[in-house]
C-alpha cells in the first residue's frame, strides 16, 4: 500500500463525511507503522501527501447537514416501501429514535427489552459515557421483532448480517446518497428532530433534549434535576413515529396530532 492507495480510499468519502475520513486516514497511519515496525511492510509509507492529493475539507465541525423535519415522512415511506435490508432498517431505527449512528451500530439484543419497549444503552457506548434509556415507539418494536425473528444470535449485534460484525460507518450515508440525497447528513435528522419538536408540539425543550441525551450545560442544574422525563420522552416518540408514518395525503390536512395532543400515546408491541 502506498499513499495513492490511501487517496484512492478515502476519495468518496473525504468531502461527504470528513470527520469520519480524517479518523479513517489517522487510523490507517497507525496500521502502517505497527506494520513497519513488525517488518510485515519492508519499507515505511509516508502519508503526508494524501491530503495533498485530495479536495479541501470546508469542515464547520459541529455542523451537521440535516434534512428540513416537514421532509423526513417522505423519505421514511420510501425506505419502508423498498426492498428490506439491513442499512435500511438501520438507518429507519436511527431516525424513528433520534439516536447517534454508532449507537444504532453496536447495539446488540442484550439491551434491548421489546415487551416493555425499552432499549438501555450503557454509559460507555454513549458520548457523554453516561447510560440513556431509550422509550420505544410501536413501529421501532415491529422493526426489531422483524429482525429478532431473523437473528443469527440472541446477545449479538442487532444491525448485522451475521451478528458479529458491525454495518460499517457509511452504509447509512450511501443509502442517502444512492437515493439522489445530497450533502444531508445521518447525525443530521436529530437536528430535524429538535426542530420538529419545537415548532411542532408543546413538549418543553428539556423534554426532547434528554430524548437527544444531551447534558444540561448548567452544572448546578444538572446536579438538582435527576428526573430523566422517561414517561414524557415515551410520549414524545410515540409522536415522532406517528408523524413519520403519516402519508402524503395526510400530510395535506394541516397540523398532525402532536401539535395539538397532550396525552401520551400507549405502546403497542407487535407480537
Amino acid at each position: 500500500m502506498d499513499s495513492a492507495c490511501v487517496v484512492e480510499a478515502l476519495a468518496p468519502i473525504w468531502l461527504e463525511i470528513p470527520e469520519t475520513a480524517r479518523r479513517i486516514l489517522q487510523r490507517i497511519s497507525v496500521v502502517l507503522d505497527f506494520a513497519h515496525v513488525k517488518g510485515w511492510v519492508p519499507e515505511e509509507v509516508s502519508l503526508r501527501s494524501v491530503r495533498k492529493g485530495l479536495p479541501r475539507q470546508n469542515d464547520k465541525r459541529g455542523h451537521m447537514e440535516a434534512m428540513p423535519y416537514a421532509e423526513v415522512p417522505a423519505l421514511m415511506q420510501k425506505l419502508a416501501g423498498a426492498s428490506p435490508t439491513t442499512g435500511r432498517d438501520a438507518l429507519r431505527f436511527t431516525i424513528y429514535n433520534a439516536v447517534r449512528s454508532n449507537e444504532t451500530r453496536f447495539a446488540v439484543w442484550s439491551e434491548f427489552n421489546l415487551d416493555d419497549g425499552i432499549w438501555s444503552i450503557p454509559g460507555e457506548r454513549m458520548k457523554a459515557r453516561e447510560a440513556h434509556i431509550v422509550p420505544l415507539s410501536a413501529p421501532v418494536v415491529a422493526l426489531l421483532r422483524k429482525r429478532w425473528n431473523e437473528r443469527t444470535s440472541d446477545t449479538g449485534l442487532v444491525f448485522s448480517h451475521n451478528g458479529e460484525k458491525p454495518i460499517s460507518d457509511v452504509t447509512m450515508t450511501k443509502l442517502l446518497r444512492d437515493d439522489g440525497i445530497a450533502g444531508i447528513t445521518v447525525h443530521g435528522f436529530r437536528s430535524s428532530f429538535t426542530d420538529w419538536a419545537a415548532e411542532r408540539t408543546r413538549f418543553p425543550k428539556e423534554v426532547a433534549d434528554k430524548a437527544l441525551a444531551h447534558k444540561l450545560p448548567n452544572k448546578v442544574e444538572a446536579a438538582y434535576r435527576r428526573t430523566d422525563f422517561f414517561e414524557k420522552r415515551r410520549s414524545l416518540m410515540a409522536r415522532w413515529a406517528e408523524y413519520l408514518d403519516r402519508t402524503e395525503t395526510q400530510s395535506g390536512k394541516g397540523k398532525d396530532a402532536a401539535a395539538t395532543a397532550s396525552e401520551p400515546t400507549a405502546l403497542r408491541v407487535v407480537a
